[in-house]
């Protein structure tokens, strides 16, 4: 654990109690933070490398949290050890990393961040501002159920704590909406936007990309021996007399990220494809499809080996774990997007659809609460509520690609309508609506 050195400049503390790798949005709160001349000090575990600019930023310390690893005891008993021990290193650190003017952190999970947040920022005098991404309680309740009496402890907590900060962030109107309504919180919306390294890329930028892919992952490499007038070729694009150009015969690029949880049931992917595959060979009219799914979380090698097990032949999908800077490139190679988060409170939005618009890729995502904030049916994707409806929408899209014209249209229409989307980037959205709460 490190310590901050005396500065003039105001300090804030963003308290992650996750891995900061994994947690984008608090990683952007921290370099708005840096920006404005804030010390920041970045608290959390690091299971994965945080973003280059967080650890190059001399604004920003990082200290790390260390998590308690205990194995074959009852659940219920592990359950109370981790938090204890939270408890115990959480505050611990914020006491050892000295005094702030602001404390940030990120809701869920509520237990104990947000009591000990709280007790520190009442010793210490420090200004306690919350960000609500979801519910802790129901998130919870996807594993324990909704009657279990835990639950409603977790619940009135989250509640008591919650209502105790100064101030309030949330991620969407329905949840500002519930938060005020329910609890009586006052909460600010700060919508999630990409910033600038979500972009679109140039077709040079996509072919040294799929390159790249291509020594790790076979499926991008192209099926043919080069030629004299092509000298590199991948299994999209070719290098033709000094110009890089999309092959006319090109699979088409399907990509997801998954948090491989509860609240994202990635069998309706899987079952979509299965549908892909059969159609495929019922008709000419499909191309062969890659499927590229991204992330972390319990569920990955259960559905690996559900992959496998399908041995699909005209649909291939990879999991590759993707460095911070590689992720914004998968992302604008790709020629749909595919999001299966339904939120556990339904009050939420995933950032993983923000950072598809960012490049320009249309999604087609699974309907919940308030998905409409972020999706707009039919302008810059489709939604869908089962996985008959998505596959007969994937279907449709991938329909002769890529000479469908009419079809092509529609996906050119889309990305347009994303131009509005990313002329508002994090950075200006956060200097517009949150660096307010830090004057």
């Amino acid at each position: 654990m490190t310590t901050l050195e005396q500065t003039d400049k105001k300090t804030v503390k963003v308290v992650v109690l996750g891995d900061i790798g994994r947690s984008p949005r608090m990683q952007y709160h921290a370099l708005s933070l840096a920006s404005c001349g804030f010390m920041v000090n970045l608290i959390g575990y690091v299971e994965t490398t945080p973003l280059t600019e967080i650890q190059e930023n001399t604004n920003i310390t990082i200290t790390q949290l260390h998590p308690l690893k205990i194995d074959r005891v009852p659940k219920i008993v592990k359950y109370f050890a981790k938090a204890l021990w939270q408890t115990i290193s959480l505050f611990m650190t914020l006491l050892i990393t000295g005094k702030c003017d602001y404390l940030l952190c990120q809701n869920p999970p509520a237990i104990p961040t947000l009591p000990v947040c709280r007790f520190y920022c009442l010793v210490t005098r420090t200004r306690f501002i919350i960000d609500w991404h979801n519910y802790a309680h129901t998130i919870m309740a996807l594993s324990i159920g909704n009657k279990h009496p835990l639950l409603k402890v977790a619940t009135y907590i989250e509640k008591y704590f919650g209502q105790s900060s100064d101030s309030n962030i949330c991620v969407t109107y329905a949840m500002k909406t519930d938060l005020l309504e329910n609890w009586n919180i006052a909460a600010m919306v700060l919508y999630d936007k990409p910033p600038r390294i979500f972009k679109p890329i140039t077709l040079e930028d996509k072919h040294k990309w799929f390159l790249k892919l291509g020594q790790e992952y076979e499926v991008f490499n192209a099926n043919e021996k080069c030629n004299e007038t092509s000298r590199q070729s991948t299994a999209f694009t070719e290098e033709v007399d000094n110009s890089i150009r999309f092959k006319l015969n090109r699979p088409a690029l399907l990509f997801s990220s998954t948090s491989w949880t509860e609240d994202e049931d990635f069998t309706i992917l899987m079952d979509a494809l299965q549908v892909y595959e059969t159609t495929y060979n019922l008709t000419n009219k499909l191309p062969e499809l890659i499927c590229v799914i991204t992330g972390k979380g319990p569920m990955k090698e259960h559905y690996q080996n559900e992959i496998k097990a399908r041995n699909w032949q005209h649909v291939k999908v990879v999991t590759p774990w993707l460095e911070a800077a590689d992720y914004p490139t998968m992302v604008a190679s790709a020629d749909l997007g595919v999001c299966l988060h339904t939120s556990s409170s339904g009050l939420d939005l995933p950032m993983k659809v923000v950072d598809m618009f960012g490049t320009g890729l249309p999604v087609f995502a699974c309907e919940f609460k308030c998905i409409d904030e972020l999706v707009q049916n039919g302008e810059n994707g489709y939604i869908f509520k089962t996985s008959d409806e998505l596959s007969k929408l994937i279907v449709l899209w991938f329909d002769e690609f890529p000479r469908n014209v009419s079809q092509n249209r529609v996906a050119e229409r889309m990305r347009k309508n994303l131009y509005k989307f990313q002329e508002t980037r994090w950075e200006d959205n956060w200097n517009l609506r949150a660096k307010k709460l830090f004057e």
